[in-house]
């Protein structure tokens, strides 16, 4: 007799309990990302058909050009999540600032601050490359029924309660973690329902795989130089395979389930890392250590690096532990 299938609403009821602060608040909150989700999927797979491609006119605080689906995405999101009121704040890459809900409201009771970058590689759209949204969420930190302060989202990864992302590719899926596993969900467009699809997700040891803009190798520190020819050399289970699409939620979904490693290092144009710590960084660390991975900045850990800004950037290595090991090791010995 075949197992049943899943929907993600049934997994997150199921599972409800095993979460600490069982409350159904956050479980309501990831039922809120799922239809915005399935929002966006619909703007981005008719986006050739509609004057939704190209560039929107503006740039957001890091100073990129915003697309149109960028701005379309974050609208969503945000909307979403402000009109349903179950989270107290949110802070979104294409804003300046964090957006306090109900902050008039004293008798607001909402436990929960949202941190999301609307639509990862978004610069692929024309092309019709993957994208995805990426998504972190916290408890506030501040008294409940006041209004949020900064130090509600400049919390450590280690802190974050459940993240994920969504990908917007053949298919469209929905990842996440709440500290016990990673599991993924595919939608079924006919139905509009995502089914549980990938239970128990966890990198391989090692892989064959190594995700970089290889482009920027004169400008890399010279650990990741010395990895990367490392990558190349033919030895024992070596060279491995160079592979970069150049959206974050692709690269990682990829290397998750094949194995593999994803780096952006600091460099000449970014001495301090391009990948926002927030946005990227934490999300993707906090899902790569729960699928058996490593995440690091290259010096440390990247869920104990306390942040000090809202867009701040650092540099990020993620994916299959021993791959990452290799890099720090690297790294540490180019220090010398």
């Amino acid at each position: 007799m075949s197992q049943k299938i899943q929907t993600l609403g049934e997994f997150i009821i199921e599972y409800q309990s095993s979460f600490r602060y069982s409350s159904g608040e956050l479980s309501r909150l990831i039922n809120s990302i799922r239809l915005a989700a399935k929002v966006v999927n619909h703007e981005v797979n008719k986006a050739g058909l509609v004057d939704i491609l190209g560039k929107a006119g503006d740039t957001n605080v890091q100073g990129e050009n915003q697309q149109k689906l960028d701005v379309y995405a974050n609208e969503k999101f945000i909307q979403m999540l402000t009109n349903r009121n179950i989270v107290c704040g949110i802070a979104s890459e294409e804003e300046d600032d964090f957006i306090s809900i109900n902050s008039n409201d004293n008798n607001n009771q909402n436990k929960y601050v949202v941190l999301i970058d609307p639509l990862d590689g978004s610069s692929n759209i024309d092309v019709n490359v993957s994208v995805g949204t990426i998504f972190s969420i916290y408890r506030r930190v501040t008294p409940i029924g006041s209004p949020v302060s900064l130090d509600d989202f400049l919390q450590k990864g280690d802190e974050q309660v459940a993240a994920g992302y969504i990908i917007y590719g053949t298919s469209t899926m929905l990842v996440y973690t709440t500290g016990h596993g990673v599991n993924g969900f595919t939608l079924n467009p006919a139905i509009g329902t995502f089914y549980l699809s990938h239970p128990d997700m966890t990198f391989p040891n090692k892989g064959q795989i190594y995700s970089v803009n290889e482009g920027n190798y004169v400008h890399f520190p010279q650990g990741i130089k010395d990895y990367i020819k490392y990558c190349q050399q033919q030895k024992d289970d070596r060279p491995y395979t160079s592979r970069y699409i150049g959206s974050l939620v692709s690269d990682f979904h990829r290397n998750m389930i094949k194995g593999g490693i994803y780096l952006y290092p600091q460099s000449a144009a970014y001495p301090n890392g391009k990948l926002r710590l927030l946005y990227e960084c934490n999300p993707i660390a906090f899902l790569a250590e729960q699928a058996n991975g490593k995440a690091s900045c290259g010096t440390q850990r990247i869920l104990e690096v306390l942040p000090k800004t809202l867009h701040q950037r650092s540099p990020f290595i993620c994916g299959s532990a021993l791959m990452v090991e290799d890099v720090e090791a690297f790294l540490h010995a180019a220090n010398k």
